[in-house]
């Protein structure tokens, strides 16, 4: 997860996300330049910067006669910028309306921030997340029906919240449930 904007703007550069992308293994400056087709100082260049926000680090030296060769390889398989950076979570301070898209993007912003660090501390831990998701695709003939099944979805989930829901146990721990109903982009898969 990339929490700093400034780190957030290096990955996103078109060049040094290709070199993260081919970071997956450990590569020298003089193999990536080979790859990618640019010269091995620009490669250097990019890579400094990437080194500076964390987001690769040596694997490994070696030495060729008087020349150390360093390995990089990238920090993480996969990169998410924090919504945090980029001010999405204020909209959940000052907006409930549950029909407003912005609210449904600072909630996913959300949920991105905590499963991000509850990872990240499962991981630590050597341990597994308890987590459950759930993706499905529904086509309604209209908006009466869009605005029915929003409306029974709320009862059954209050329902099953109530049933289950017990605040005192002892050895309980609070969940998180979103629940997200959005049109279907035109270019999903």
């Amino acid at each position: 997860m990339i929490a700093e904007p400034v780190a957030a703007m290096v990955a996103m550069d078109p060049v040094r996300a290709r070199l993260l992308a081919e970071l997956r293994e450990p590569a020298s400056a003089a193999a990536l330049a080979t790859r990618v087709g640019l010269t091995r100082q620009k490669v250097n260049y990019h890579l400094r910067q990437l080194e500076a926000h964390g987001l690769v680090e040596v694997a490994e030296t070696r030495v060729w006669g008087g020349l150390t060769e360093r390995l990089l390889v990238a920090t993480a398989s996969g990169y998410v910028v924090a919504p945090r950076s980029l001010g999405v979570e204020k909209v959940l301070a000052r907006d409930g309306n549950r029909l407003s898209a912005a609210y449904l993007i600072a909630l996913a912003a959300r949920v991105v921030r905590e499963v991000g660090g509850l990872t990240r501390r499962a991981a630590r831990a050597n341990r597994r997340l308890p987590v459950f998701a759930l993706d499905t695709e529904i086509r309604f003939a209209g908006l009466r029906d869009h605005a029915a099944f929003t409306e029974e979805l709320a009862t059954a989930v209050s329902k099953l919240a109530a049933k289950y829901h017990d605040e005192p146990a002892p050895d309980g721990r609070w969940q998180r449930l979103i629940v997200a109903v959005h049109p279907l982009p035109r270019d999903a898969e």
